[in-house]
């Protein structure tokens, strides 16, 4: 269902280092954290999860239906995380009806919505694209019409400040602009130079939080790098783009999510104390919670009347998995159901997305769908 979604596990036997990237490869960027039994469990956990997932045989209407939500709860949740107050039915309406004429609330849903669908429809094409452009456009249509043009798509020339969400005082000051576009150089670098040495989960986690760090961006940061960890991810196995709202996960708890994944002070303070363990354990808790959440979902939806398949309908598929196709007269073989319904059997069969026709007229045979 989820095609190249097996993850690579990486096993660590230290459980007890800081890991240093120096070890690898010496790069100017050395992020340091501790594979705790904890953040391991939750590795485990997750590839034992996705390969559930990959053995399952899903309808292709219940997967589209899936998909809209997700869509929908992303936007909801990404921007009323950065305090956008529409509420997740008006944004199911905004992202619907796609109305012309918008306030910025709005706009920022159709925004995000309209990065999801362009990003998915890349992902389907190719998953390796990941790379700083890829990101600057990213922050180009989130923040379009938002803010001036000549600050979209573009890593910020000016000092930056965060405010606390509830008591709207600086709590934390990014690097100078002056270093951004170095941090954001190193930053990738690590990525590329890692992306088949460490565990995808590892490395999309220290570059969330890591891209928040350096905060590049006039406006647009938040939302920006929970899309840019999900083409990462994807592009390195784990394709969180279709039915997947980790976005939904930290809205949850805005607080902790902030707590987690920024700082509190001034980044040349704290630059060479930065630990992403606890980042690390709370980015994978987020996931396994978001694959159990769809998991559920994507049992329940696809028991329906529509949906739903019948010992006959099995018969069928098993003997597709046995000799490879099945023509209708090897179907009336295994059923006492008339032509006419062996006709409709075959059509909801395709309609759902399991098997599809080949041949014409007498020549006619069904063979599984990849």
């Amino acid at each position: 269902m989820f095609g190249g979604w097996m993850m690579k596990l990486l096993i660590y036997n230290r459980l007890s280092i800081v890991y240093n990237v120096s070890m690898i490869k010496p790069i100017s960027f050395q992020p340091s954290y501790v594979v705790t039994p904890r953040l391991l469990a939750n590795v485990k956990r997750i590839t034992q999860l996705v390969v559930e997932l990959n053995h399952g045989r899903f309808s292709k209407v219940v997967l589209l239906d899936l998909e809209r939500m997700a869509r929908e709860v992303s936007a909801y949740s990404s921007t009323s995380i950065e305090g956008n107050p529409l509420p997740l039915t008006e944004v199911k309406k905004i992202i619907k009806y796609a109305p012309e004429h918008v306030r910025d609330s709005e706009r920022e849903v159709l925004n995000y919505n309209r990065a999801l669908v362009h990003l998915n429809a890349l992902l389907q094409k190719d998953k390796d694209f990941f790379d700083l452009k890829l990101v600057l456009d990213i922050q180009k249509t989130v923040t379009a019409g938002l803010i001036d043009k000549f600050r979209s798509g573009k890593l910020r020339k000016e000092p930056v400040f965060v405010n606390n969400p509830q008591t709207r005082q600086a709590i934390y000051f990014p690097p100078d602009h002056k270093d951004v576009s170095r941090l954001v150089d190193e930053l990738f670098e690590y990525v590329k130079i890692n992306k088949n040495k460490l565990d995808p989960l590892i490395i999309a986690g220290i570059f969330h939080k890591q891209f928040v760090v350096i905060h590049p961006f006039v406006d647009g940061n938040g939302r920006t790098t929970r899309l840019a960890t999900k083409v990462l991810l994807a592009g390195m196995g784990l394709n969180t783009f279709n039915l997947f709202s980790f976005e939904n996960y930290y809205n949850q708890n805005v607080t902790k999510y902030f707590q987690n994944v920024g700082l509190v002070g001034n980044y040349y303070d704290l630059k060479d104390s930065i630990d992403f363990t606890a980042w690390l354990e709370y980015f994978t808790d987020g996931i396994i919670d978001e694959l159990l959440r769809v998991g559920g979902e994507l049992s329940k939806a696809n028991i329906t009347p529509a949906t739903k398949l019948q010992p006959y309908h099995h018969a069928m598929m098993d003997f597709i998995k046995k000799h490879g196709f099945i023509k209708d007269s090897d179907y009336a073989g295994l059923t006492d159901r008339a032509r006419p319904t062996r006709n409709l059997d075959f059509k909801k069969l395709r309609q759902l997305g399991f098997i599809e026709k080949q041949g014409k007229g007498k020549a006619t045979y069904y063979v599984l769908k990849n």
